[in-house]
């Protein structure tokens, strides 16, 4: 069974939701899934490290603001370099979500912020693997899993006016939920 560790920030509850999509894709594919909050990892001297280090595959989850990853997350990846020293993340999968406001909302900054963290740890970072958009489809459906054509790992947008009880979207958890699936089903493929 892989082991999946989540490391995410929520600011108001739309990247939470999205990351319990992304859990319970990875749960489906039979995933052993931990689920970590990036404001528990600011010491590199306290907190559960030990999780990240037994993992086969970490999934970075952060809303972007101001075009890249929340702060609480930079602070996480700030304290990573303890385990950047060692490389004790050395080869594990990696792979990343993050919600914006709009429908663009520099998206690909933020998760190309994840994935230089990534890089830098010697991981192996798994994409969405999905095609764009299917014009047969309308936005919300939620069989439409990359309504937002975003490839590099799994994007959601919500509303700054809308609740997490509204959005992110059906599609939007849809395409988390793919996302969990797929990085569970790559750890397999590796073991």
């Amino acid at each position: 069974m892989a082991k999946i560790a989540i490391v995410y920030h929520s600011g108001y509850g739309h990247t939470e939701k999205q990351m319990e999509a992304v859990a319970e894709g990875a749960r489906g594919a039979g995933g052993e899934v931990t689920v970590l909050k990036a404001t528990d990892l600011h010491d590199p001297e306290s907190g559960p490290w030990d999780v990240l280090e037994a993992a086969d595959a970490i999934i970075f989850g952060s809303p972007v603001y101001m075009g890249s990853v929340s702060g609480p997350f930079e602070m996480f990846a700030d304290a990573s370099s303890k385990a950047w020293f060692d490389r004790k993340w050395q080869d594990k999968l990696a792979s990343g979500f993050v919600n914006s406001s709009n429908l663009d909302g520099d998206r690909g900054q933020a998760i190309h912020r994840m994935i230089t963290l990534a890089m830098q740890h010697g991981m192996l970072w798994v994409g969405s693997g999905l095609p764009p958009q299917d014009p047969a489809y309308p936005g919300d459906d939620p069989d439409n899993l990359n309504r937002l054509g975003f490839f590099a790992g799994g994007g959601s947008q919500s509303d700054a006016d809308k609740g997490p009880d509204v959005v992110p979207r059906a599609s939007d958890l849809a395409n988390a939920r793919h996302l969990g699936k797929r990085v569970v089903e790559q750890a397999e493929r590796l073991k």
